[in-house]
C-alpha cells in the first residue's frame, strides 16, 4: 500500500539513556502545559484551546482529509488519531484528570516521539477544521506539537530550520543568495525578460518613499524566474511606484516559521516590517506565495504593532485592481490554451482569496478555456506540499509525498482536463499563484511523466497576464521550459 512507504520525514533522536528519555519527555510536557498560557502561545491560543477541550469525536474531519483518503483509510493518518493521543497526555499529564474520563495512555519516549513524527504527516491544510461541525482544528494541534518540538526539544526538520528560518536571518534567503547575489540574479532576470517580451524591463530596487515594497518568495527568482519577471513587467507597464529591498530576509518572503515555531516566525515578520519601515513604503505587497500570505498579513498582527504594523496585501488584489484599471491593453486570444486553477490553501481556505483570481482569468483567458477543479475555492484539496512537505526530501519522504499527499492533486488535474487531449502537442496550463504549491506540482507532474505524456505544463497567475499583453512578444508563457 502507498501508506506503508518506508519513509521519515524528520530526524528522530534516539536516546542513550533512560535519563535522556525522561527529560525529552519532561520536555514535550512543559511545552504541552505552556500551550496553554497566553504569554507563551500568543499565536493560536484560544483556537488550540477549543480544540483540545472541545471534540465530539464524530470523525467528520476524517472523510475531508485527502490523506488519509489516499493511505486507503489507514488509522495512524485520520486527522483525530495524533489529536486524540495528544489530549489523553493533555488530560492525565497536564491536567491532572482522571483516564477514565478521556482515556488512558502510557507516556514514554516511543510515544512521544511517534507523535512528532505523525505530527508532519500533516499538511497543515485545515480542512478537517472547515468541515467539523464545532470547528476543531486538527491541523492546528499537529503545527502544535511541531512547535513543541521545536521550542522545547530542538527537534525540527533539517529543510525548515537549519536550511530555512536559520539560514534565511543569516545570509538573507533560505535560498542562501546574499543581498549581492539576489541583486546579480534579477539583474540577469530583468535581461532575460527584456529579450523575451522585446523592450527593456528593469526591477528598482531600495526606493524610499516607494508605494509598494514588493517581496517575491525567493524560490522564485531561483526556479521560477518568469514569475519575478512577469511582476516587473506589469507593475512598471501598469505605472506603478513599486521596489524591492535588499535589507537581510526583505528579498524572501519566505517565513518557514510559520510551520513550526513562533520564535522563528516573529524573527523573520520584524524583518520584513522593518525593511518596510527603512524605505518608508506605504505598503507591503506579498508575491505568489500562499504561507507568506498567512504569515504577514494574519499571524503577523500579533507581533507588527506600533510604527512595524504597515498594511500587507495580497499581490492577487493589486493584479486585479490594475486590470480594472484600464491600465494596460489585453488580448486573451494570446492564452488560447485549456487553463485549470489550484486553490492555495493559506490564500484561499485560510484567506478567502476566491474570486480575485477567477475574475482576472475571466479576462486573461479566451472564453471556454478555464475550467474549475472539483472541488474548488475554498473547498479545494492541498496540492501535498503545504505545511514545508514540498521541500522536504530526506528519509524517502519524496516517495510518500507523491504517494500520498500529492496523488489527490494529481487526479483532479487530470480530471480537470479530462475533455482534452492527453498528449505532449496539446499543451494544458495548470495554474498555480504559490511558489510551494508550484514546487509540489512540478515534482508530481515529473513523478507521473505528466508532462511527456499528457501535455500537462503548470505555472503562476501573473505571467498569464503577461503573456496576454499586445505590446508583448508572443510566447511568455513557453511550453520548452517544463
Amino acid at each position: 500500500m502507498a501508506g506503508h512507504v518506508f519513509s521519515m520525514a524528520i530526524s528522530i533522536p534516539k536516546p542513550e539513556s533512560k535519563e535522556e528519555e525522561e527529560r525529552l519527555v519532561t520536555a514535550f510536557l512543559s511545552g504541552l502545559e505552556k500551550l496553554m498560557h497566553r504569554e507563551e502561545n500568543w499565536t493560536f491560543l484560544a483556537p488550540f484551546e477549543m480544540s483540545m477541550e472541545h471534540c465530539a469525536r464524530c470523525q467528520t474531519c476524517s472523510e475531508a482529509c485527502h490523506i488519509y483518503e489516499e493511505s486507503g483509510h489507514n488509522e495512524l493518518y485520520r486527522p483525530l488519531y495524533r489529536s486524540e493521543i495528544l489530549r489523553r497526555i493533555y488530560f492525565k499529564f497536564v491536567k491532572k484528570e482522571s483516564p477514565k474520563v478521556h482515556g488512558d495512555i502510557e507516556l514514554t519516549w516511543d510515544v512521544v516521539a511517534r507523535l512528532i513524527e505523525l505530527s508532519y504527516r500533516c499538511n497543515l491544510c485545515r480542512r478537517c477544521a472547515q468541515t467539523c461541525p464545532i470547528g476543531v482544528d486538527n491541523g492546528l494541534l499537529s503545527r502544535e506539537i511541531r512547535k513543541i518540538a521545536s521550542q522545547e526539544m530542538g527537534i525540527a526538520p533539517r529543510e525548515l530550520h537549519d536550511d530555512g528560518s536559520v539560514l534565511q536571518l543569516k545570509a538573507g534567503s533560505s535560498t542562501g543568495m546574499t543581498p549581492l547575489v539576489v541583486k546579480d540574479n534579477l539583474e540577469f532576470i530583468d535581461e532575460d525578460t527584456s529579450e523575451r517580451v522585446g523592450f527593456e524591463v528593469e526591477t528598482p530596487w531600495d526606493v524610499e518613499g516607494a508605494d509598494i515594497l514588493l517581496i517575491h518568495n525567493a524560490g522564485e527568482i531561483m526556479a521560477w524566474p518568469e514569475n519575478p519577471g512577469a511582476f516587473a513587467v506589469l507593475f512598471n507597464a501598469a505605472g506603478l511606484s513599486w521596489t524591492l529591498s535588499s535589507e537581510i530576509a526583505a528579498y524572501d518572503a519566505i517565513n518557514y516559521g510559520v510551520w513550526y515555531d513562533d520564535i522563528q516566525f516573529a524573527r523573520v515578520a520584524v524583518k520584513h516590517a522593518q525593511a518596510a519601515r527603512k524605505l518608508g513604503v506605504k505598503r507591503i505587497v506579498l508575491g505568489e506565495c500562499g504561507h507568506a500570505h498567512k504569515a504577514l498579513t494574519v499571524i503577523a498582527d500579533k507581533v507588527l504593532t506600533g510604527d512595524l504594523n504597515i498594511p500587507r496585501e495580497s499581490a492577487i488584489t493589486v493584479m486585479l485592481e490594475i486590470l480594472r484599471s484600464g491600465k494596460i491593453d489585453l488580448d486573451p486570444s494570446r492564452n488560447d490554451f485549456p487553463v485549470t486553477l489550484h486553490d492555495p490553501c493559506n490564500m484561499v481556505r485560510l484567506m478567502g482569496i476566491v474570486s480575485p483570481q477567477r475574475e482576472i482569468l475571466k479576462q486573461v483567458l479566451p472564453e471556454g478555456r478555464f475550467r474549475e477543479m472539483v472541488p474548488h475555492g475554498v473547498d479545494n484539496y492541498c496540492c501535498g506540499g503545504g505545511s514545508g512537505f514540498a521541500i522536504m526530501s530526506g528519509h524517502n519522504f519524496a516517495d510518500w509525498r507523491h504517494h500520498m499527499t500529492g496523488r489527490k492533486k494529481f487526479r483532479q488535474i487530470l480530471d480537470a482536463f479530462s475533455d482534452e487531449p492527453m498528449d505532449p502537442d496539446h499543451p494544458k496550463y495548470v495554474c498555480a499563484p504559490c511558489s510551494n504549491c508550484k514546487g509540489q506540482i512540478r515534482d508530481i507532474i515529473a513523478y507521473y511523466d505528466a508532462w511527456e505524456k499528457a501535455g500537462i505544463y503548470y505555472g503562476g497567475l501573473v505571467e498569464l497576464i503577461v503573456n496576454a499583453m499586445p505590446q508583448v512578444q508572443p510566447g511568455f508563457v513557453d511550453w520548452e521550459w517544463h
